[in-house]
């Protein structure tokens, strides 16, 4: 019997974070610095919880454990990919991933991270770190030795809509004002470069990594192109973003009812506008705005009804 898995998220406070998730996707959080909701995730900071049906109350990583059969008997010890929304009040550190072979070497045998934003919701003037100027090793110590962060950092400007492919040793950050849905490799592992000396409410800096960051950095930077395509279908536009080693990332934009098959290994699904139901062999199920569900492998013929706006990816 494969029907969704609907799942409820967990959330992290941040020191950047904000409100947004709880005015715009009406998720129940109280503090005012929230700054992460980890919509789908198996990673153990923040595991996903099943909301309804036979698996009810098992986390993701249990799921992944103890019935791989609903993701394709895909190989591998950890649940490949984590989906994130951010909300930005603030500005992020300016920081840098590692690589699988780094990460499992540095980190106890976690995964690298490779990871992509699309773009809900920016403010009018918003923009984002990406990338560096430094063109060798050598450079990019001496600028980061002498502070020069204006003259080192890459600003891009963003509008909502943007996507960006972020792949491991690119330097980054979010600055304030800017929402975003993030597809990553399911790790943790992030190395601060700079974080404005700022302090938390104890009045501490948080933990810089320069060595890490200077190790793992590509340099000079390499901006990843990204070309989506798109394609109309009868009540809908399916936009394709990217296709690369980690993951697919795809907006369903349904205007009607579409007919689709369920053919990969599972695809993580994620409500950004609208509402509608999901029909399958097993039911219909009603999806809105926030709802983060996944559609396991085998579950076949489905129809998306409504006017609804998703985000879908796949390893």
């Amino acid at each position: 019997m494969k029907k969704p898995i609907f799942l409820t998220p967990q959330f992290q406070e941040r020191i950047w974070g904000g409100t947004k998730l709880r005015t715009e996707f009406r998720y129940p959080i109280e503090s005012d610095l929230t700054g992460e909701c980890w919509a789908v995730s198996a990673h153990p900071n923040g595991q996903s919880i099943v909301n309804q049906g036979p698996y009810e109350g098992k986390n993701l990583g249990e799921l992944w454990n103890e019935h791989r059969e609903l993701f394709g008997d895909m190989e591998g010890e950890v649940f490949p990919l984590l989906t994130k929304i951010l909300d930005a009040n603030n500005d992020l550190s300016i920081q840098v991933h590692p690589n699988d072979e780094y990460a499992n070497k540095h980190e106890n045998g976690e995964l690298g991270k490779t990871e992509c934003w699309y773009v809900i919701d920016c403010q009018d003037d918003a923009e984002i770190i990406y990338g560096h100027t430094a063109q060798t090793k050598e450079q990019f110590i001496e600028m980061i030795e002498n502070g020069e962060w204006n003259q080192l950092l890459r600003r891009v400007k963003v509008k909502p809509g943007d996507f960006f492919y972020v792949p491991s040793g690119t330097i980054h950050a979010l600055c304030s004002g800017v929402l975003i849905l993030e597809t990553q490799q399911s790790s943790d592992t992030t190395y601060r470069v700079y974080d404005y000396d700022r302090v938390d409410q104890n009045g501490n800096k948080r933990e810089l990594h320069i060595q890490k960051s200077i190790d793992v950095t590509t340099i000079p930077h390499q901006a990843a192109t990204v070309k989506p395509s798109i394609e109309k279908i009868p009540g809908a536009t399916i936009t394709t973003f990217v296709k690369e080693k980690y993951f697919s990332v795809y907006k369903w934009e349904i205007e009607d009812s579409v007919a689709f098959h369920q053919d990969r290994p599972f695809l993580i699904c994620s409500v950004l506008n609208g509402s509608g139901a999901i029909e399958t062999k097993e039911g219909n199920f009603v999806i809105e705005k926030g709802t983060h569900f996944i559609l396991p492998a085998g579950l076949g013929e489905f129809k998306i009804r409504g006017n609804v706006e998703l985000i879908v990816s796949h390893p």
